[in-house]
């Protein structure tokens, strides 16, 4: 009897623990970096997206807009970090190492290119990771396999250039650590619809791989 009494009040802090676990939200983020490029696009991209998630994949995000900068320790706050633009991109050394701490520790950065970000974004991967390039991911790859199927994978969103979409992956120790999508603008179909007036089975087509991201970030 008193071996119980002794454990109870460790069972009641296990599972009050427990509880608050899982009402505690996930946090997602736009990354802001220096440049001149417009970190800031896609402003209501990652609510939508948040929004999405929640009620399809059951999640518990936090659907505010929030913001971090690529050199602060409280990027570490975050399982999935989104980086979009149309322009330059500079990241500093400090910056860089940040980054990198973060990604090999267990972090995940999405880039997705809204038109202009290829030429700068490569370059300055480099700083972050200079023993790795960037790779095709093939089309049985986990993030084109996780809730929702996309055989061809990543989808096409908004036309550019007239070329296919793409997306890339940099590959840390056997696991993913960024994911470039490229020529498909998945945050533009994250946006409201009265943006840019995408058809509803275009914009979910750009959700459905977002939430793939996601899903993959948290459980990798």
């Amino acid at each position: 009897m008193k071996a119980n009494r002794i454990l109870l009040p460790f069972l009641l802090l296990f599972a009050v623990t427990l509880v608050s676990a899982q009402q505690a939200k996930l946090k997602i983020a736009k990354l802001k970096y220096n440049g001149g490029g417009d970190w800031y696009a896609n402003k209501t991209a990652l609510p939508n997206l948040a929004t999405f998630c929640n009620e399809n994949l059951k999640t518990n995000i936090d659907t505010q807009d929030a913001v971090v900068e690529i050199g602060n320790p409280s990027l570490f706050e975050y399982s999935y970090i989104y980086m979009t633009g149309h322009g330059n991109v500079v990241f500093s050394n400090q910056e860089a190492e940040n980054l990198r701490n973060y990604l090999t520790a267990g972090g995940f950065l999405h880039i997705d290119d809204n038109y202009g970000l290829d030429q700068f974004i490569r370059l300055e991967m480099k700083k972050v990771f200079p023993e790795l390039e960037f790779i095709e991911l093939p089309h049985d790859h986990p993030v084109y396999n996780q809730k929702f199927k996309f055989d061809k994978g990543i989808p096409k969103i908004h036309e550019h250039d007239g070329k296919s979409p793409q997306g890339f992956g940099l590959i840390y120790e056997g696991r993913l650590v960024c994911y470039y999508s490229y020529e498909s603008d998945l945050g533009n179909g994250w946006e409201d619809q009265r943006i840019y007036n995408d058809p509803q089975s275009v914009r979910l087509q750009a959700l459905r791989m977002g939430a793939n991201l996601i899903a993959y970030a948290f459980t990798q």
